[in-house]
């Protein structure tokens, strides 16, 4: 039937054509079987439709039968309704129809849905997978920033500016009298300091009553509640997302007659947008270089000894430079603990900011030279790119756990100073109360004014500021580095190349590339930054969001204006795995240290949500007593028992090990059976070439 669409279709159009005029004039009804004929007719219509594109024909035979096909199907489902049920068998259809429709509008408009989704698709066509890669993580990036933001701005910072007690109201809500002068600075608020340090972007500000408002709201519950809920959703989303591209990865490329699929069937006949074409004609031409980068890495020979002679005397390079930049980290950190004994007003802008300043021009310029050194190694470009992003992770994490150390420092010296605040707040109470201190007095008396009860230096809020300083200048780095080192750049070369002495396109310095390894480990972390410091520093998320969404639009502008495509256009992975366990990891170790302060650190006596309390968990305990029966007080106790929890995680590494070493062998199998899927192709081949000469022969 399907071999003779043309001869079918005109004996059968000829059948029913009678056979409808002579019942439109006798206005006779059709018998059921040739209702059913037809009905089956129009279905074999409809497959041929769907399937037409399978078919090993000419195009000019394919458009006719297609033409056919679809006069036929539009004509006969109108004369099908002059049958038996014909209403319900036209509003059938067109439901059907319809349904088809919505079907297809509503795929195109999640796809209209998506994010940056054209921005990416443009820059893919242009600059390989491989870029395209840092923009798709940059998009899922922003979508986890903007739950952990609805998170802490719904349930920390709007409940305590809405329900709690107002600024000016109590000392911790209050800005010093010595501070006020200053207060509305720029330069006090730029360093987040002044009123910014006391308002709800910082822990400090919040009181630690146990409820507040008419609601009743728990707001130290939900506190902790929420800074244990954003590690612990990001690290279920870290892991699904891993699990499913491991899934969608399958067991691996299938680079099997890889340019003749490419030549044959990489353009989309249903383009009709001439700026479509245009993405999609640079698009397959991108594609083709990424393959002959394969096929040529692939069939390359080299000289083993030199090639792991350079490679080892690039890695001493790089270890070399790695400890200059931990003993540089730790040096101008000894140096800020000096300036803060002494007093950071007796020093200028630079002494006071010079850490964070020192750690952006590092994570700036470190990359440049790793990416140098690289050069010796003379990897394929997907494995260059694993080791820069792998060196680069190294020194990151070492700045970052240089800076963490020094912070731990700072805490120790604001809880020794706490200590002396206390003895202090003794003595100035006693001051107030004539020489002596009722029993029952815990706080200041009510005619004092808030701004000048002696406070706390509150480490919490301390520990918040660094990191939101250092986040800060992080970000203003990153766009001084766009728009000097890429944009400028680039105006220099397109313009003064007319009047140098050498070509300053294909010379030095030539239009810059797109830097994958440095702008993904800023964006990882960066993160981990977010991590540590939003439990002290609630307004953490939101101020990453808005990086985020500045980011997407001003490096899609620069990469699309200002940069130009790798010398080597190479294939990204099939999935983001690599970017994904680099963020893993970074998480974890985001982790330790607020788990570490939770624990271990007792909270400040007169700010913050925990205030009052020997250590932060405390609140859970606080809330089971009052709030919850004895059992649940008696079963939370038991299941925090070391004897309980450590089986219990035994357990789990052993279930993911077994699973892990099952995914494997199932992986193997697979690639196992396509090898042999190959084989059987190749016996095919073979037998059908030597049947052919043998008939040729005969």
């Amino acid at each position: 039937f399907l071999n003779y669409p043309q001869a079918f279709h005109r004996s059968f159009h000829a059948f029913y054509s009678d056979l409808v005029l002579s019942d439109s004039e006798s206005e006779e009804e059709l018998t059921e079987e040739e209702l059913a004929k037809l009905k089956e007719a129009l279905e074999e219509k409809k497959k041929l439709i769907a399937t037409l594109r399978n078919k090993s024909w000419k195009m000019k035979k394919k458009l006719e039968v297609l033409k056919d096909a679809q006069d036929f199907v539009e004509k006969f489902e109108g004369a099908l309704g002059k049958g038996k049920n014909k209403q319900f068998y036209a509003f059938k259809v067109m439901m059907s129809k319809k349904w088809i429709k919505f079907q297809r509008d509503f795929d195109n408009f999640k796809t209209a849905c998506i994010p940056w989704e054209r921005k990416i698709k443009e820059i893919e066509s242009h600059f390989g997978s491989s870029v395209a890669s840092y923009f798709i993580f940059l998009r899922w990036m922003y979508g986890i920033n903007i739950i952990l933001f609805g998170l802490t701005f719904g349930l920390i910072m709007v409940p305590e500016a809405l329900m709690a007690k107002p600024y000016g109201s109590i000392p911790r809500k209050t800005v010093p009298r010595a501070e006020e002068a200053g207060a509305m600075n720029f330069a006090t608020l730029w360093d987040f300091s002044g009123f910014a340090q006391y308002s709800v972007l910082f822990y400090g500000y919040y009181n630690n009553q146990r409820t507040i408002g008419w609601l009743k709201f728990r707001l130290p519950l939900s506190y902790f509640l929420v800074g244990v809920g954003a590690i612990g959703y990001s690290f279920m989303v870290v892991i699904r997302t891993m699990a499913k591209n491991a899934h969608d990865d399958g067991g691996g490329d299938d680079n099997s007659f890889n340019f003749s699929w490419k030549m044959f069937t990489s353009w989309d006949y249903l383009i009709g947008n001439p700026e479509t074409a245009d993405n999609k004609f640079a698009s397959i031409t991108t594609s083709f270089k990424e393959a002959i980068v394969e096929e040529q890495e692939s069939r390359r020979d080299e000289n083993i000894h030199l090639t792991r002679f350079l490679r080892v005397l690039a890695n001493f390079f790089a270890l070399c430079t790695l400890a200059g930049s931990g003993y540089l980290i730790y040096f101008v950190v000894r140096r800020s603990q000096k300036f803060a004994l002494e007093g950071l007003e007796n020093y200028g802008w630079w002494e006071r900011n010079e850490v964070n300043m020192v750690m952006s021009l590092l994570g700036m310029f470190c990359p440049t030279l790793f990416d140098v050194i690289s050069a010796l190694e003379n990897y394929h470009p997907r494995i260059a790119l694993r080791w820069q992003l792998g060196r680069i992770f190294a020194l990151f994490l070492g700045n970052l756990y240089t800076f963490i150390i020094a912070l731990m420092d700072e805490i120790n010296l604001k809880l020794e100073e706490e200590m002396i605040v206390k003895q202090n707040m003794t003595i100035w109470l006693a001051n107030l109360y004539n020489g002596t201190v009722p029993e029952n007095v815990t706080g200041p008396p009510l005619d004092v004014d808030p701004a000048d009860v002696p406070r706390g230096p509150c480490w919490e809020t301390m520990v918040g500021q660094e990191f939101v300083r250092l986040t800060v200048s992080d970000t203003v780095t990153t766009y001084i580095t766009i728009l000097i080192g890429d944009f400028l750049k680039a105006v220099f070369v397109r313009f003064f190349n007319y009047c140098w002495c050498w070509d300053l396109e294909y010379g030095f310095p030539s239009y810059s590339e797109f830097d994958i390894s440095g702008n993904v480990l800023g964006l990882i972390f960066n993160q981990g930054m977010i991590w540590m410091g939003a439990f002290y520093a609630p307004c953490l998320p939101a101020i990453n969001v808005i990086r985020l969404h500045t980011s997407m639009y001003l490096q899609c502008w620069a990469v699309m204006c200002c940069n130009v495509p790798h010398a080597r256009v190479f294939k990204a992975s099939r999935s983001n795995n690599f970017y994904m366990a680099m963020l893993l990891f970074i998480l974890f170790l985001s982790t330790l240290p607020v788990v570490y302060t939770v624990v271990s650190i007792p909270p400040s006596f007169d700010c913050g949500p925990f205030s009052g309390k020997t250590r932060m968990f405390e609140v859970i305990g606080e809330t089971l007593e009052h709030d919850f029966p004895s059992l649940f007080r008696k079963f939370f106790n038991l299941a925090s028992n070391p004897g309980v929890i450590l089986p219990f995680i035994l357990l789990m590494v052993l279930s993911i090990y077994y699973l892990n070493a099952t995914s494997k062998g199932y992986k193997a199998m697979n690639l196992e059976l396509k090898k042999k899927l190959q084989s059987v192709r190749m016996l095919q081949n073979t037998f059908d070439l030597d049947f052919l000469k043998t008939l040729a022969q005969g």
